[in-house]
């Protein structure tokens, strides 16, 4: 009798039956939070920024989540939350990548040169070390403290944060591909350094940042949730999910844990979501 062997395509092909379902269950929680993002003013029973009931109500059919201790709606104020964090995170995430490979693909191309423009392509590349080397929850109260909290100076701060590991990925990326023979190739044909850049090196060299950017995404929604928890985020009653869960925090320790409990859920599924799309998308699974 013959044995059926798993050879590695019939492996590819069980892997490949399989993804369209574990697929569909990722997609399921990020579709959810972008519903929520877009239709959460309209979702909410209550106002997210005014008082609507006593203080620290718990969960029950008038407020389902519960009142916090200033007796704001718990779950209007997390439906509402994911709009702001959600928005952080994606001007984030599309400033911190569109930035990082311009600047990797820039010092890639030109540290090695000599004059000016390789010195300066090379401090750019120290500075960007030194940026990385720094916790970002630092960098974020340094500067928050300098512009303020709001939305566009959450973003800035961030992105400043993040933007170097993206920038690294390209300039490695990129000081690999610029020793291929096809560049040697092009430029004997006659291709300029721009056409180059343009046709060979840049799509080549921005694949691990775009890879890496639901990184990015999952870690500017934690930083904003960090930076509104220590209290240099948004400023309540502006609803985020960080400030709410260190107004809930006191009251956890004496039995009313769902002012905290529930933004941090939320803030939890949505870096899971995020992080499965991102699996998804560049099949890691």
């Amino acid at each position: 009798m013959a044995l059926a062997l798993d050879t590695p395509d019939r492996d590819t092909r069980r892997r490949r039956t399989r993804r369209p379902g574990i697929a569909s269950v990722t997609l399921v929680p990020a579709a959810i939070l972008v519903l929520l993002a877009v239709l959460g003013p309209v979702l909410v029973p209550f106002s997210p920024i005014d008082v609507v009931d006593r203080p620290d109500l718990p969960p029950g059919g008038a407020h389902w989540f519960g009142t916090d201790s200033a007796g704001m709606d718990v779950f209007s104020r997390t439906i509402a939350a994911t709009r702001n964090n959600l928005l952080i995170g994606l001007i984030t995430t599309v400033l911190a990548t569109s930035l990082g490979i311009l600047i990797g693909l820039v010092v890639g191309m030109n540290e090695s040169r000599r004059g000016p423009v390789g010195t300066l392509a090379r401090g750019v590349s120290r500075a960007l070390d030194l940026v990385q080397a720094v916790p970002a929850i630092i960098i974020g109260l340094v500067l928050i403290a300098f512009f303020g909290a709001s939305i566009p100076s959450l973003t800035v701060a961030l992105t400043v944060c993040l933007l170097p590991n993206q920038a690294r990925l390209v300039r490695a990326e990129v000081l690999r591909v610029r020793g291929e023979a096809y560049l040697d190739a092009a430029r004997v044909s006659g291709d300029s350094e721009l056409v180059l850049i343009a046709k060979h090196v840049l799509p080549n060299s921005s694949w691990p940042a775009l890879e890496n950017a639901s990184l990015v995404f999952g870690s500017a929604i934690v930083l904003t949730a960090g930076l509104g928890f220590l209290g240099v985020g948004l400023h309540p009653p502006t609803p985020e999910w960080g400030s709410m869960i260190a107004i809930g925090a006191p009251g956890a320790a004496s039995g009313r844990w769902w002012s905290a409990l529930f933004p941090a859920v939320a803030l939890a599924l949505t870096v899971f979501a995020v992080s499965g799309v991102g699996r998804r998308l560049f099949g890691d699974d």
